[in-house]
């Protein structure tokens, strides 16, 4: 009998979520254009707002301070630059602040210069180093932006936003803050959080793949010029016809979240998957084991195995896991977070990445223990022959 196929890889894309499946298709029928002041404009525009309406009450924001995008990366694009306006008066940040393990569509910095970016170095378990943040924040008087993440996407490390932003307000600086793989697996209220701007992405948690958001804090910061100049939607933060069908999943998406919580389960099988790895192998290790993590995220490497043989042997069995972030166009390579963690290269090397998700089955952990066993104990079995031949 042909085993099921385990989808262990939520943080890369979600599944659909059939609400939002419901909303993109009836959206679809939806012909006006939502800058068009006639009913069938007016019906797209009442779509969007909804939705807007919905980002906005999932993160506690105020529903003005949401601009839609294509994605997280045009978010993190728009929310990257250092002119901004602050009541009404021009701000520039002199340097860009982030740890070396931010996501890849973060760490170059977008509109920044090349040598206004500064990484700054993370512990051993992947969190913000606050004493390195101390001492930048310390070398002068000028403003700063600082980026960070709610929760890396590789090892599912939560970041200490609130203790970094408190540091950061008090000299005058901004922290804008990617939150796309923490929504829907903490909470991410974006007061409590203390961020400036939030960056989101649909496709995170069930949403659609196209589309994002770049939200306000409060409207005491704006971005002094838009990515994208045309018209005058999103109040002229974000030109460009909307994509109505998108923004309504996208809403739907987070109704969804809003109405019926958080996977509560998700540490537990995260925990088992982790126990059983480690009982067939203990010397395998647990990257940001010790520190905060995501419930639903695991990053692990057993000793002498290559990330891409147990990714393709994996698949084989019918297992979807990654090997770090999926936004490398389909390669596998050595993690830079990992990297930045100070991690033994031969285990760096082998990272593999299970997460689970709305969706995922109490005994997925157990199935994945089973088959990464029996096909761990084949390669090595094969890498032994090889070695005495």
């Amino acid at each position: 009998m042909t085993e099921p196929r385990l989808y262990l890889d939520f943080n890369a894309t979600a599944p659909l979520r059939p609400s939002a499946r419901a909303a993109f298709v009836a959206a679809l029928d939806c012909v006006g254009n939502a800058s068009s002041i006639h009913a069938e404009g007016r019906a797209a525009r009442q779509l969007i707002e909804l939705a807007r309406g919905d980002v906005a009450a999932l993160i506690g924001a105020a529903a003005e301070q949401v601009v839609f995008t294509s994605g997280g990366t045009e978010a993190a694009n728009l929310a990257l630059t250092p002119d901004y306006r602050r009541a009404g008066a021009q701000v520039q940040f002199a340097r860009l602040l982030l740890p070396a393990t931010e996501h890849v569509c973060v760490l170059n910095g977008h509109r920044f210069e090349a040598a206004r970016v500064v990484p700054l170095p993370v512990t051993a378990d992947g969190l913000l180093d606050l004493g390195a943040l101390d001492t930048e924040l310390a070398r002068s008087a000028e403003p700063v932006m600082l980026a960070l993440q709610a929760a890396n996407n590789e090892t599912g490390v939560i970041q200490p936003v609130a203790e970094a932003a408190a540091r950061v307000h008090a000299s005058g600086g901004l922290v804008v803050c990617d939150a796309a793989q923490a929504v829907g697996r903490i909470d991410c209220d974006i007061t409590a959080l203390g961020a400036d701007v939030l960056l989101l992405s649909a496709h995170k948690f069930g949403g659609p793949k196209g589309a994002g958001a770049l939200v306000f804090g409060s409207d005491q910061w704006h971005i002094a010029a838009p990515l994208l100049r045309g018209g005058g939607q999103e109040k002229g933060r974000r030109a460009g016809t909307e994509n109505v069908a998108a923004i309504a999943a996208f809403g739907a998406a987070a109704r969804d979240l809003l109405d019926n919580g958080r996977e509560d389960r998700l540490a537990a099988w995260r925990d088992q998957a982790e126990a059983e790895l480690l009982a067939f192998d203990p010397t395998a290790v647990i990257f940001g084991q010790t520190a905060p993590r995501l419930p639903n995220t695991s990053a692990f490497a057993l000793s002498g195995l290559r990330a891409d043989t147990l990714l393709i042997a994996l698949d084989l069995a019918g297992v979807a896991v990654s090997s770090g972030s999926a936004c490398s166009s389909g390669r596998v390579r050595r993690s830079h977070v990992l990297d930045a963690m100070g991690v033994d290269p031969q285990f760096a090397s082998g990272a593999i990445r299970i997460s689970f998700g709305d969706g995922s089955r109490a005994s997925d952990a157990t199935l994945f223990g089973d088959r990464l066993r029996r096909l761990v104990s084949q390669i090595r079995g094969r890498q032994r022959v090889s070695t005495a031949a």
